[in-house]
């Protein structure tokens, strides 16, 4: 969520003419000569009123349709001046002839009203007083279709869309009901800020997006602004050391001023409560209208959780829905991006945001607003990137429900097969010593780092707190897609532990990039390089109840399962795929005390060390499973 002003405004690509003009040639002048920009202020049924721009074509050929955004980060510019978004992206839609519109939600900005992070969504509305997101959605809809004009009017059919924040904001209009609504694209919407999305995973609290991000953004404002509230500055060396020497969260929450109200509410709340729950976007994605494109990244740091869990919850819940999801091997923000032939060190030959845009969201937005064909078979609704063989594939849905499994157990002896362990050890084990937490990386940064979800993992493998099980070099290519499912059996010293389990692909000693296909590199050494595909964390107190933790008994086994966000990755013939575990990712990651106390609330003494044991044998054998893709798709 910290690239959102960028993106949004990334999100406004615009303009139209009816000279024939190629979208190359609409730059700034060509804008200030066809477009005309409106501000109002549009009440809303309660009587707020909420900011919103409105860019118009002035020589469209046919009536236009409407391109809605909404964002918390700010609709500027204000006034006069056009966004500079008008003439560096989405020229394709310009050359249409689209009306586009921005709009700051209420609370937020130059709107009215009070701010409510992920305002929960009121089904049966029967007051005035009764709004959400949704309700401020229908109301503004309703005042476009009368209002919103080009020289050829407007045509009354309407799309949502927005990135991170603003594909929550998406969704929630695409609940409105109204009927002029006919398309949303969700980008990496925000789904649940306790089970995966950038506050928690699992439980686990993410510390240093959540510290970097709440204090600047959820900082209460006095009134209606044009500016941001100043940025409060905690500190200049690298953040591991920083949050490392912060001691415990509530030290963190001690340096906050009263105006960071969410963080409040954050720490009010540590498990997942009816608070929470009411914050789930899945509870609201029943009887859909809307057509809806899901597009996210597979290496998203922030709302891959998001991604794939909107599109699963609209598809089990709203089967009448005609929804897809396009995912790429992005970060986040990234498919708004020029290239995505890359990240960090890991290189994917191609420039996959060109063909999302040309083939998957255009003709999509192209089809429900304007009745064009789709040069894709509409029969095929998910496109999804597979990394490693770095190819898209084509799917009739993602429905790994009915793909066959890979189950792969871990052996005291650091292998993994699909067979269990008859003989050997019991068990492999290490220390977890809060004081020493492994890192989520090997570079020292100031703040957190995209490229860390395909980075390097051999800097883990050397730690003695990481334990790795890998598989022989792959005789054959292996398409793997979907959640992964972690079993692991475990006995601890404490009352309580993390569990990060990390999904690695192993490239070959002797692997390089052909630059022929994928051009220069950066330089760094990739023979034997250790590719993160998926990691994940798992608070164990919240191992038979998210709701209602429970203490371990120390010494007992004890089952920990939870499931990862899914993957799209082809191991290739030649590589191994490695399974690391670990107690600690370090400040992705708050530190767990290792014993069941209040952890936004306890001190310093109360973080001790823990013996954690990963059991092997039988039916306490450790394992991770995946869904095989092998043979699906186009």
């Amino acid at each position: 969520m910290r690239n959102r002003i960028i993106t949004l405004f990334l999100l406004l690509p615009m303009l139209l003419s009816g000279v024939q003009l190629t979208a190359a040639t609409i730059d700034r002048e060509w804008v200030e000569h066809n477009y005309t920009k409106r501000e109002v202020m549009i009440a809303m049924r309660d009587g707020v009123r909420l900011y919103t721009a409105i860019y118009e074509p002035l020589h469209a050929t046919a009536p236009s349709p409407v391109l809605y955004t909404r964002t918390p980060y700010s609709a500027s510019p204000y006034g006069e001046r056009m966004s500079s978004g008008l003439w560096n992206a989405w020229k394709k839609y310009a050359e249409q002839g689209y009306i586009f519109v921005v709009q700051d939600v209420r609370g937020r900005y130059r709107s009215e009203g009070e701010f409510v992070n992920v305002r929960p969504f009121i089904a049966d509305k029967r007051k005035k007083t009764d709004i959400d997101e949704a309700s401020d959605v229908y109301d503004t809809a309703e005042w476009l279709v009368r209002n919103a004009r080009g020289n050829k009017g407007c045509n009354k059919r309407i799309a949502l869309i927005g990135s991170s924040y603003g594909g929550f904001y998406a969704m929630m209009g695409a609940l409105s009901g109204h009927k002029a609504i006919r398309a949303a694209v969700p980008e990496a919407p925000v789904c649940d800020w306790f089970m995966g999305d950038d506050y928690h995973h699992n439980g686990a609290f993410m510390l240093s997006d959540s510290f970097r991000f709440c204090p600047s953004m959820n900082r209460v404002r006095r009134e209606p602004t044009e500016k941001s509230l100043p940025r409060l500055h905690f500190y200049d060396n690298d953040e591991y050391s920083f949050h490392l020497s912060a001691g415990c969260i509530d030290n963190l929450t001690q340096r906050l001023d009263s105006t960071v109200l969410f963080w409040d509410d954050l720490m009010a709340h540590p498990d997942y409560d009816e608070w929470w729950q009411q914050r789930d976007v899945r509870r609201a994605c029943y009887n859909v209208r809307p057509a809806i494109l899901v597009v996210g990244g597979t290496f998203d740091a922030e709302d891959c959780f998001g991604t794939w869990n909107t599109y699963k919850a609209i598809r089990t819940q709203s089967p009448q829905t005609d929804v897809r999801i396009a995912v790429g091997p992005w970060y986040h923000g990234a498919w708004n991006g020029s290239d995505g032939s890359r990240l960090g060190n890991v290189m994917f030959g191609q420039n996959t945001t060109d063909y999302y845009r040309d083939y998957i969201e255009y003709p999509f937005l192209q089809h429900y607003l304007m009745d064009k064909p789709e040069p894709l078979s509409p029969s095929y609704k998910a496109h999804v990137f597979f990394s490693g063989e770095d190819k898209w594939h084509s799917f009739k849905a993602w429905d790994t429900d009915s793909l066959p499994r890979l189950t792969l157990y871990m052996h005291a002896d650091g292998s993994l097969s699909e067979q269990r362990q008859t003989s050997g050890a019991q068990w492999s084990e290490y220390v977890s010593d809060p004081a020493h937490p492994v890192p989520y990386m090997e570079r020292t940064v100031y703040s957190r780092q995209r490229e860390y979800m395909t980075d390097d993992q051999r800097f883990a493998s050397r730690r003695p707190d990481v334990l790795c099980f890998a598989t022989p070099p792959l005789t054959h290519d292996l398409r793997l897609g979907g959640e992964v499912r972690v079993d692991l059996n475990v006995a601890i010293s404490t009352t309580d532990a993390d569990f990060v389990v990390k999904v690695i692909d192993c490239f070959p000693d002797d692997f390089a990039y052909d630059t022929h296909t994928y051009g220069k590199g950066t330089g760094y050494l990739m023979a034997g390089y250790q590719m993160l595909v998926r990691g994940d964390v798992m608070r164990g107190r919240y191992r038979k109840s998210f709701s209602c933790p429970e203490a371990f008994t120390p010494g007992k086994t004890e089952r920990v399962s939870f499931t990862m966000p899914d993957i799209a990755h082809t191991f290739r013939a030649g590589h191994r795929l490695m399974i690391q575990v670990q107690s600690s990712w370090f400040p992705l990651v708050d530190r767990n005390p290792q014993q069941f106390v209040n952890i936004y609330k306890c001190g310093a003494a109360d973080f001790v060390k823990s013996d954690i044991r990963i059991m092997h044998t039988g039916d306490e054998a450790s394992s991770v499973s995946f869904v095989r893709y092998d043979s699906v798709g186009d």
